[in-house]
């Protein structure tokens, strides 16, 4: 299949590598990013389209991705599709799906769930919004770049989707690192506060999994000094994606509400832009009860 790849960064880089590696003809165009081993450097992302059965997209944000939407939609030839992989506002990803389609294309909305290394490694979740023939073509990509892909109904489902998981990875991981400097400061050990947890009525992916206190559960972000895996700057970026979608919808979503206000605490006023978003624990331990 030719593919046409626009944002070669931390996960589109890796996509694109994937892709090729399994054999598919990837040209690529980013404005910053170096071409991944395999993908043929583009002039322009008009260049990319041009030609291609499926054009992939993984970007910053909603305006930039109808930016490049309104550049490479009459360059992408009629039947083809364009899946959007980066996570943007709902809005935006109907808006370009509408776009898509009043030009013969097929359009998919998929942001992925899995990081840095899930890319690396094409072990990504997709969830994805569109037409089932659009979800049918670009399938046997989605089973290359990932371990899931869940179709989950017309345009901006998948964006609904990922925005929903992440309020919840928010809230619960403000929640876990909430509960380990409680129990420091009521004398309890962290890894008995784990095995009774992980265990328990607390379970989470955020304790479970990616366990935010060093030393303590499987490897995570905080065993390697908060180096991020996903970066606060980008959980407060898909926070505020949930309120702004809450407010769209006249939904009542205040424990998203509170997580979007820390986190830009976090990282606009205090130390957590660049470190993992489980480096809260830290910020919790060291502060006192606010009055």
């Amino acid at each position: 299949m030719k593919i046409g790849f626009i944002g070669l960064g931390n996960m589109g880089g890796p996509m694109a590598a994937n892709l090729a590696k399994a054999g598919h003809e990837v040209a690529g165009f980013d404005l910053t990013a170096p071409m991944p081993e395999g993908v043929t450097k583009a002039a322009s992302a008009t260049e990319t389209a041009q030609g291609a059965d499926v054009v992939i997209t993984m970007l910053p944000n909603g305006a930039i991705l109808r930016s490049v939407a309104a550049e490479v939609i009459p360059a992408i030839a009629a039947g083809a599709v364009l899946c959007d992989c980066s996570t943007v506002d709902v809005d935006s990803a109907r808006a370009v799906a509408d776009q898509a389609a009043a030009a013969g294309l097929g359009a998919l909305d998929a942001p992925v769930s899995g990081g840095i290394g899930g890319a690396a490694a094409g072990t990504l979740t997709f969830m994805i919004g569109g037409t089932d023939a659009g979800f049918a073509k670009v399938l046997p990509l989605f089973e290359i770049m990932g371990q899931k892909a869940v179709h989950c109904g017309a345009a901006g489902a998948g964006q609904a989707a990922k925005i929903c998981n992440n309020m919840i990875l928010g809230v619960t991981m403000i929640a876990t690192c909430e509960a380990f400097a409680l129990a420091d400061k009521l004398g309890l050990d962290r890894q008995k506060m784990f095995d009774v947890v992980s265990t328990s009525s607390g379970y989470s992916w955020s304790m479970n999994a990616y366990c935010p206190a060093p030393g303590v559960g499987p490897k995570s972000p905080a065993d390697n000094d908060y180096k991020p895996g996903f970066a606060s700057e980008l959980m407060l970026k898909d926070l505020r994606l949930s309120q702004q979608a809450a407010e769209s919808a006249d939904a009542d979503t205040p424990m998203g509400q509170l997580a979007a206000a820390l986190y830009a605490r976090f990282v606009e006023d205090e130390d957590g832009r660049g470190r993992d978003f489980s480096a809260m624990l830290p910020r919790f331990t060291q502060r006192h009860r606010e009055s």
